[in-house]
């Protein structure tokens, strides 16, 4: 079945993201033997996904608590210009601060909001003060501290799929 929000991909094809979601490192043929498909048509389906920027990379993921990064803050910044260019100039200086995990520009009462995880409060009250509040344009920030991860995933949702990745 073809969803909207799923254009020019079929079903094979939506098979193939939802399994490399959750095993970006399995073999071409068990990708293959998952899907329903022969490993040639797979790896071609593969390709095509890869030259069309669907799939952007492949990447190891890594338990932050693990590394002793458990303290996460949800910030609202509030920009005291909103133009293209001081956009621009935030957009680029943010990136380069490690500590910042996902930054998104907000339609609403702020105009980003960022996740930053740290190894403490302390740490984090240093790069709100130091890196955050220095960002360009920035003309204010809230803070909310998170107590508990309910739900954190890295790829976005496969409806059609879902719970298939253990055939």
């Amino acid at each position: 079945m073809m969803q909207k929000d799923w254009p020019d991909l079929d079903r094979f094809d939506r098979a193939i993201l939802a399994v490399l979601a959750g095993n970006g490192r399995i073999s071409i043929a068990d990708l293959a033997r998952r899907i329903g498909l022969s490993k040639s048509p797979t790896q071609a389906r593969l390709r095509r996904l890869e030259e069309a920027r669907v799939i952007t990379g492949y990447r190891a993921l890594i338990d932050p608590i693990r590394l002793g990064l458990d303290h996460v803050a949800f910030v609202e910044v509030r920009l005291n210009d909103t133009r293209e260019a001081a956009l621009a100039a935030f957009d680029a200086a943010v990136a380069l601060v490690g500590e910042i995990e996902q930054v998104h520009l907000i339609a609403g009462n702020f105009d980003y909001l960022i996740k930053v995880r740290t190894r403490s409060m302390t740490d984090y009250r240093r790069v709100l003060a130091e890196k955050i509040s220095t960002l360009p344009h920035v003309a204010g920030t809230s803070t909310y501290v998170a107590m508990q991860a309910v739900k954190e995933d890295a790829a976005p949702g496969f409806p059609d799929v879902a719970g298939r990745d253990s055939q």
